[in-house]
């Protein structure tokens, strides 16, 4: 038999250049001492691992090495006998194995219990009956050895063999049965009572009747094993729920974290009464309050959303959004957002002003603390108070006064979040407006962005409506914006302070007539004095603090300037219609003129550290322009036609949530008129399953599920049947075919072998290889195909980024040389969900990634829409452009992508493509930019892109 068809447990890397030869291992094993034998057993068990055949160190061990009492070469021989051949080449045991047999029954018998627990353990992975079978008297007394250690590893020999081997350890289930009954230490018990739920669960069950009310004393890994055996237990027979359902309530109050977790989860399945369900919430929320471990509290938490997304748990789980708002005292920001998410999707009329205090304070905790998430904390509190308050308009008046405070923030996304959150409320909630302008007006001299202050100068031009609020709001403007003309201002600046500076010093110099010497004395470092005179020392420049619109247009933003033009522009117009006095009206407009001219002279003065932009200065004149001409079809722009387009922008906005919704409901199975009405008091036997029909609910199932096969599915790249790959011809003489089942970080590749000869392939071995951040677990076990046999191997491989990789497979047999089977492609896209960001999050991460991969658009499509369509199927990315956007046909078309992958990498995309309008038959052209903070993602998503199109093409 070949190197290549040893079966290979594990690949340790030799740091050694030399192979040792098989003579000079015999040699060591032969005359060396302890320590040497120690070393060269050590090397046979790697190179043993490594694939090594050294089928004539067996005896030589058994000679030389088994009768050492060292305990440390117990414990590698009990390595090297597992993972030795113990067959002949034609499968039966060698004779050798006679004489290892002999030496563990007497490992069995020793008196060190250290010894005699770890050869129990080593015989649980035996699988030679010829071996065990010598051995079961010896295994059968340790169940009776003073020690814990060997009675527990007695316990789970007898199972293993038991599994493995019925006819070696017929009255197994007795046995274990009574040896449960006299037992006091947990492990043995949990050992026990595992075995007996495997083995016999009606011999667990008289066992856990017997003992039921003394449940919450056992230990934890005992109780583990009890809501394993009533789960199965009641899943199997529901008549038996109400004997355990209260043991089940009882665990949920163990000392022990796991247990409440898995008794909380099983009480969910076994029983849907509002009760059952709010006593299994409450038990989430503790763990995820008293658990310090930040992965322990996101596992809980998307249990807690799962329950959510059952209607009827949804009903029970709406009175306890209190408790889950204290998940929030945890200070991971990923575990705040979910569960303000949770409880904003579970928030009712009933509790909306409690949890509204609770924002309140938990924004009130926010001031004053140096966190690096506090910024984000607070967007996010931000966030959850504008979807309060529209979708409960009565908190509105509570929450604008906490959210107003935000301007100020030095964080400007949570700034910006407030004013969009005060953009929609004010137009959505008239009564509100003077409320929210009052409150604008007041925090506009604390803002300290020129966004939100533009944002903020555009609020209150379009909604102020009384001419008092008119003149406040211009006087706030220009005490905000500083003294006008600001020309002047700032040539007196600069002259003031040379004029002061010489008064200051004619006014000190008259002061001290006789004082001739400036000169100060000064303390050095090492002590000694040292005399500095005010001649030596440099002027130092103070910074000029400047009002904050003024700073801005200093610092030669001269948009502010234009946008402030706009709204004194629509202020005045306002103004001129509420008042009647036209001297008032000329007063107003003479001074709205004055300040927008003045913007214009300073952006060409010089003064500025930029010059004002031709846009800018187009849009001033603009304003300027309107207001002394007064033309209707102007006028009507600044007062109606801005007003109108933010609120399409908003229905637009309001819409497509409706879409996202409305294709959320779709996917869940809704109940026909129709239906029949299933009683579940009127079903018996073993139809009932936990008080539901099997029947009814698989066709429900069935039905929910029905899709129409037309060819774009069954080509589509997430259908099953495009995970089979193909690994080998039909005329080779094995055949063999992968499936792909790809679940999060973990790949199971379930390979089909199909032994296509007349022969009897021995050790027919499965050897793999990976490419990429792929790793593989465990190497498959060999197996033996009896002609035109079949079988299913199964291999675990580790994902650890989203990148592709590629998984080399190798078939090897005794009878055949080495097949080298296809290679099979890990999908990228088995790893990206489609997600959604704001337009804001967009812009700052695409400026934010370094990695940029650019895709020419290659394709056969001649419909701009119908490519954005392949596109988004093939690479499981959401289009962020809303679909007014790309309604119609103009010839060109622009869209964002985005996508989230299982390992928190985001990718963005951007579609550019184009096609004339007057050829209808010419294809779609333009490029895609990929951008993503790791360069595998970036390739990979790439790669995808073009892989897809070249599919498209062919298939046309």
């Amino acid at each position: 038999m070949s190197q290549s068809t040893v079966p290979c447990y594990t690949i340790i890397n030799s740091t050694d250049l030399e192979v040792p030869n098989e003579m000079q291992l015999k040699q060591d094993l032969e005359k060396g001492d302890t320590n040497v034998k120690i070393e060269t057993l050590k090397k046979v068990i790697q190179l043993l691992l490594n694939g090594e055949r050294l089928s004539g160190l067996i005896m030589t061990i058994i000679r030389f090495v088994l009768p050492v009492q060292n305990h440390t070469i117990k414990k590698l021989l009990l390595v090297f006998w597992e993972i030795v051949p113990k067959t002949s080449p034609d499968g039966k045991l060698l004779q050798e194995m006679i004489l290892v047999c002999d030496a563990y029954r007497k490992d069995l018998q020793h008196p060190n219990e250290f010894l005699r627990g770890s050869t129990l353990r080593f015989l649980c992975k035996l699988k030679e009956p010829e071996l065990l079978e010598p051995l079961m008297p010896s295994i059968r007394a340790c169940l009776e050895h003073r020690h814990s250690y060997v009675r527990r590893n007695a316990v789970l020999a007898i199972f293993t063999i038991y599994k493995n081997f019925d006819w070696l350890v017929p009255d197994g289930p007795e046995l274990i049965a009574n040896f449960l009954d006299t037992q006091q230490d947990m492990s043995c018990k949990r050992n026990a009572f595992l075995m007996l739920l495997h083995a016999d669960q009606e011999r667990a069950l008289n066992y856990l009747a017997s003992c039921i009310d003394q449940v919450n004393n056992f230990g934890d890994i005992l109780q583990l094993v009890i809501v394993e055996l009533i789960y199965k237990v009641c899943h199997a027979n529901p008549a038996e729920r109400s004997r355990f359902i209260r043991c089940i309530y009882n665990l949920l109050n163990s000392s022990s974290n796991a247990v409440r977790y898995e008794a909380a989860g099983t009480l969910i399945t076994l029983s849907s009464a509002p009760t059952a369900i709010k006593a299994a919430a409450g038990c989430y929320i503790e763990l995820i309050v008293t658990e310090s471990d930040n992965n322990v509290k996101l596992i809980v938490l998307d249990r807690l959303i799962a329950m959510k997304e059952n209607e009827n748990i949804e009903k029970v789980m709406q009175d306890l959004v209190m408790d889950i708002l204290r998940v929030l005292a945890a200070p991971d920001i990923e575990v705040r957002r979910k569960t303000l998410n949770l409880a904003m999707d579970l928030v009712s009329s009933r509790n909306i002003s409690e949890m509204v205090l609770v924002l309140k304070k938990e924004v009130s905790k926010t001031h004053n603390v140096a966190h690096e998430d506090t910024g984000k904390y607070r967007q996010l509190l931000v966030r959850t108070l504008h979807s309060c308050s529209i979708k409960f308009p009565d908190v509105a008046g509570n929450v604008i006064p906490v959210l107003v405070e935000f301007l100020s923030d030095t964080n400007e996304l949570a700034a910006a979040d407030v004013l969009i959150f005060i953009r929609e409320a004010i137009q959505k909630f008239p009564s509100l407006r003077n409320l929210i302008i009052g409150h604008l007006i007041e925090a506009f001299s604390q803002i300290k962005s020129s966004k939100i202050h533009r944002a903020a100068v555009w609020i209150l031009g379009e909604y102020v409506n009384d001419k008092n609020q008119v003149l406040e709001v211009i006087e706030v403007i220009i005490q905000t914006l500083g003294e006008v003309p600001m020309v002047e201002a700032e040539q007196r600046r600069l002259a003031g302070d040379q004029t002061e500076e010489e008064m200051m010093n004619h006014r000190n110099n008259n002061s001290q007539p006789s004082q001739t010497n400036t000169n100060s004395s000064k303390v050095t470092s090492d002590g000694t004095y040292a005399t500095q005179s005010a001649f030596s020392l440099a002027p130092i420049s103070k910074k000029e603090k400047r009002p904050p619109l003024r700073e801005y247009l200093m610092a030669g933003d001269f948009f502010i300037g234009a946008a402030l033009s706009a709204t004194l522009t629509k202020l005045a117009l306002r103004y001129a219609d509420l008042e009647d006095d036209a001297k008032a009206q000329n007063r107003l407009t003479t001074r709205v003129m004055l300040i927008m001219s003045s913007i214009l002279h300073l952006g060409r003065s010089g003064f500025s550290n930029k010059q004002i932009t031709n846009d800018d200065t187009d849009r001033i004149f603009i304003c300027l322009r309107t207001l002394s001409e007064r033309t209707k079809d102007v006028v009507q722009v600044f007062e109606r036609y801005c007003r109108e387009a933010l609120g399409k922008m908003l229905d637009a906005q309001y819409e497509e949530d409706q879409r996202v919704f409305r294709e959320k409901q779709k996917a869940a199975a809704k109940v026909q008129p129709d239906d029949p009405v299933v009683f579940a008091q009127l079903s018996n036997g073993r139809e009932n399953q936990l008080g539901e029909n099997v029947f009814e609910s698989s066709l429900n199932q069935a039905l929910a599920g029905t899709k129409s096969n037309n060819l774009s599915d069954v080509t589509s790249p997430n259908n099953k049947l495009n995970k089979v790959t193909q690994l080998t011809g039909f005329s080779d003489p094995v055949y063999a075919e992968a499936y792909v089942n790809v679940n999060q970080y973990d790949i199971v590749l379930d390979v089909l072998i199909v032994n296509q000869t007349n022969d009897t392939l021995q050790n027919c071995t499965l050897e793999l290889a990976t490419l990429g951040d792929l790793k593989l677990v465990e190497r498959p076990h060999s197996v033996v195909l009896a002609p035109h046999d079949f079988c299913n191997i199964k291999a675990n491989v580790k994902v650890s980024s989203t990148e592709n990789g590629i998984i080399f497979v190798y078939d090897t047999s005794i009878n055949t040389n080495v097949v080298v089977l296809n290679t099979t492609h890990i999908d990228i896209m088995d790893y990206i969900i489609p997600a959604s960001c704001t337009d804001t999050e967009f812009r700052q991460m695409w400026q934010d990634f370094e990695w940029e991969n650019k895709v020419t658009v290659n394709t056969t499509f001649t419909d701009l829409h119908e490519y954005l369509k392949h596109l988004l199927k093939s690479t499981n990315m959401k289009c962020l452009t809303p679909e007014k956007a790309l309604s119609g046909q103009c010839g060109f078309m622009a869209a964002n992508m985005y996508a989230k992958s299982i390992f928190g990498e985001n990718a963005l995309a951007n579609l550019s493509i184009e096609k004339p309008i007057d050829d209808p038959d010419s294809k779609v052209t333009g490029h895609i930019r990929i951008r993503a903070k790791s360069q595998g993602m970036a390739l990979s998503l790439g790669d995808k892109m073009s892989s897809s199109q070249k599919l498209a093409v062919q298939a046309s």
